[in-house]
C-alpha cells in the first residue's frame, strides 16, 4: 500500500494517505461530528454519547479510501478501466485503483469551507477539467446536526458549461457493528473483475462487497447503541469483508454506472441526494 503524500489539489492514488488539514467540529448535546475539509470534504469522526462510530485517521495515515465518511462524486464505486462513452465520444480517465477508477474525485481533493456554525458546515468543490475528470462542474456538501440524535448530509452536483454523466453518494467506514438489519430487494452480480453487472439477482448471504437495490432503513447496533441509516438513494453498496469495519454506502446508481445505467446532467443542471443517520 502506498502512503505517499500528494500536494494540495493533486489527485493521487486511492491508496495514498489523505492530505491533512485543520478539523472543524459541529456538535449538539451527545452528538459530536469532526470534519476534515482538506481530506476530501469528509466527516472524520462521529461520536454519540462518547462512542466513536467511524474508522478514524490513524497514526499510520489510513489510505484515502479507507476511513471516515466521504462524498463520492461525480461517480461512485469502480468505473471499469476508467472508460466510458458519453455523447458518442469515448473517455479514458486516469486510473487510481489498479485497473480501475474508483469513487470519483471529490474524496481526494480539498474542499472550500463556505459556512461553519455550531451545528452545521457547508463545503464546496470546483470539479477539475483534466485527465481525472474532463467535464468541470461543482459540488456542495452540507453536514448538519438536526438534534442530538440526528445527523443529515446533503450532496449536490451541478454541471458546468457542458453536460456530464453523474452518480453521487457517501462512503462511511463504520466500526464493526455487532448486529446488522439490512433487507435489500435485489443485488447486482459481479463479474471476474469484481464489477457490478446485470441482470439483477436475488440477494445472497454475506460477507459482501456488492451493490444492492434497497429502499428500507439499515439498522446497525454496537456498544449498546442503535443507528438507523436512511437515504433517498435507492442503491446501497455494502462492504463488510473486514473484521474491524463495515461500509454501508448509499448512492444514486450502481458501480460502473456510466457504462451500466448512465445518468446525465444538462449544462447548469443539478442532482442532489441526502443521507440521514439517526440514533435510537
Amino acid at each position: 500500500m502506498s502512503v505517499g503524500r500528494q500536494a494540495p489539489g493533486q489527485i493521487g492514488d486511492a491508496l495514498d494517505a489523505a492530505p491533512e488539514g485543520p478539523r472543524l467540529r459541529i456538535e449538539r448535546g451527545d452528538l459530536v461530528v469532526d470534519i476534515e475539509p482538506a481530506a476530501g470534504g469528509r466527516i472524520a469522526q462521529i461520536t454519540h454519547q462518547g462512542e466513536p462510530w467511524l474508522v478514524d485517521r490513524s497514526v499510520e495515515q489510513h489510505a484515502m479510501i479507507a476511513w471516515g465518511c466521504y462524498p463520492m462524486l461525480p461517480w461512485a464505486g469502480r468505473l471499469r478501466e476508467g472508460r466510458f462513452n458519453f455523447e458518442q465520444r469515448e473517455y479514458q480517465l486516469s486510473r487510481n485503483f489498479g485497473e480501475h477508477a474508483i469513487h470519483g474525485v471529490g474524496f481526494a481533493l480539498p474542499w472550500q469551507v463556505e459556512e461553519h456554525a455550531a451545528e452545521h458546515a457547508v463545503m464546496t468543490l470546483q470539479l477539475p477539467e483534466n485527465e481525472y475528470w474532463p467535464f468541470g462542474g461543482s459540488a456542495r456538501h452540507r453536514v448538519a446536526i438536526e438534534s442530538d440524535m440526528r445527523l443529515r448530509m446533503q450532496l449536490t452536483v451541478t454541471a458546468g458549461k457542458q453536460g456530464m454523466p453523474v452518480v453521487l453518494g457517501w462512503h462511511p467506514w463504520f466500526r464493526k457493528p455487532e448486529i446488522v438489519h439490512f433487507k435489500p430487494e435485489r443485488m447486482y452480480p459481479r463479474d471476474a473483475q469484481g464489477i457490478a453487472v446485470r441482470p439483477l439477482a436475488a440477494p445472497v448471504t454475506g460477507p459482501w462487497d456488492d451493490c444492492f437495490v434497497n429502499h428500507e432503513p439499515v439498522l446497525l447496533q454496537r456498544d449498546g447503541q442503535q443507528l438507523v441509516l436512511t437515504s433517498d438513494c435507492d442503491h446501497w453498496v455494502v462492504y463488510d469483508e473486514q473484521t474491524q469495519a463495515s461500509c454501508f454506502e448509499p448512492q444514486t446508481g450502481p458501480p460502473d454506472a456510466f457504462n451500466l445505467a448512465p445518468q446525465r446532467l444538462e449544462p447548469g443542471q443539478t442532482r442532489s441526494a441526502w443521507f440521514l443517520m439517526e440514533w435510537q
